[in-house]
């Protein structure tokens, strides 16, 4: 039998500021993978990390 999905699952961050920034160092998209409990954070994570390709620390937000 499978285990179902358990609290804890893997989620991706990703660098708003790559998106839309065109003077960036270099090109790509920062992204980090971390994980969260699923019960006591139900809405979207922020977190502000390093980016390499902006060379600063912006905020990187959950994705799909």
């Amino acid at each position: 039998m499978a285990k179902s999905k358990g609290v804890r699952i893997v989620i991706t961050l990703e660098c708003t500021e790559c998106r839309t920034n065109t003077d960036k160092r270099s090109a790509g998209v920062s992204r980090y993978t971390t994980m969260k409990n699923r019960r006591n954070t139900t809405s979207r994570l922020e977190l502000k990390k390093f980016c390499r390709h902006c060379n600063s620390h912006t905020t990187h937000k959950e994705t799909k």
